[in-house]
C-alpha cells in the first residue's frame, strides 16, 4: 500500500542520460496534492489518504462538497482519489498538508494508473494485433477481417470472450516498472522513462511500485 499522487499529464520530451544517450520521458505536473481526509480503522474500518488535484470554482460545487472542503479547510478541487495506507503511514500527514513530487526520487520504479486514450470501434488488426491476410489468389476483399469465429456442429456456437472487432481503447491499465529519470521539485515536475496511459492533460496516478517498495 502506497500514496498514489495524483498527476496531469503534459507531454513527452527527451533527457539525456549520463551516457550521453537519448531517453524519451513523459513530463507529469505532479501535485500538490492536498490531504482532504484522513481514514482511520478506529472510526472507517480502513486506514487512508484522501487527495485532492487542480483546483475548481465553488460555484460549480454541489452544498455537501462545499461543507466537505470547509470542513478540511482546504480550497475546492476538481479531482479526489483515495490512497489505501498503513496507519503508521497515514500518521506522518495530517489534513491540508501538501503530499509534493519529492515523494519520488530519481531512479525510482513507479506504477502508472490512467486511462488509455479511447479510439472508438476498431477491427481486429488494430485492436488485437490479428495480421493481415495474404494478398495473392483467392482473397478478395478481406483482407483485415477476422476470419472463421467458431466450428460447424461442435460446439455450433460461438465461444465467449472470442477476439473481434469492438471498442478499444478508454479503459484503466496500470504501467508497471518505471523508472523515475528526474524530479523536479520547485515546479513540481516528474520525468518518467518511456510513455504512459492516457492523453495530454489526462489525470494519472503513481504510486511506488510494490517490487521497488
Amino acid at each position: 500500500m502506497a500514496i498514489e499522487l495524483l498527476c496531469r499529464k503534459i507531454g513527452m520530451t527527451r533527457l539525456y542520460d549520463e551516457s550521453g544517450g537519448s531517453v524519451a520521458v513523459t513530463v507529469l505536473e505532479a501535485g500538490p496534492n492536498p490531504v482532504v481526509q484522513k481514514k482511520t480503522p478506529e472510526k472507517d474500518g480502513y486506514s487512508a489518504l484522501q487527495l485532492g488535484f487542480l483546483s475548481r470554482s465553488p460555484k460549480n460545487l454541489t452544498k455537501a462538497m462545499k461543507g466537505h472542503f470547509e470542513k478540511s479547510k482546504v480550497a475546492p478541487l476538481r479531482h479526489l482519489k483515495e490512497s489505501r495506507v498503513a496507519a503508521e503511514d497515514a500518521t506522518k500527514y495530517e489534513v491540508g498538508q501538501d503530499v509534493r513530487c519529492d515523494l519520488f526520487e530519481a531512479g525510482q520504479i513507479v506504477d502508472v494508473i490512467g486511462t488509455t486514450k479511447g479510439r472508438g470501434t476498431s477491427g481486429v488488426v488494430k485492436r488485437h494485433n490479428f495480421s493481415v491476410h495474404t494478398e495473392g489468389h483467392g482473397t478478395h476483399e478481406f483482407f483485415r477481417h477476422g476470419g472463421s469465429i467458431g466450428s460447424n456442429s461442435d460446439p455450433g456456437k460461438v465461444i465467449k470472450g472470442l477476439r473481434m472487432s469492438g471498442r478499444y481503447g478508454n479503459e484503466r491499465v496500470t504501467t508497471r516498472n518505471v523508472r523515475v529519470m528526474k524530479v523536479d521539485a520547485g515546479r513540481n515536475l516528474l520525468f518518467l522513462r518511456g510513455s504512459v496511459p492516457g492523453h495530454a492533460n489526462a489525470v494519472v496516478r503513481v504510486r511506488v511500485a510494490p517490487s521497488a517498495g
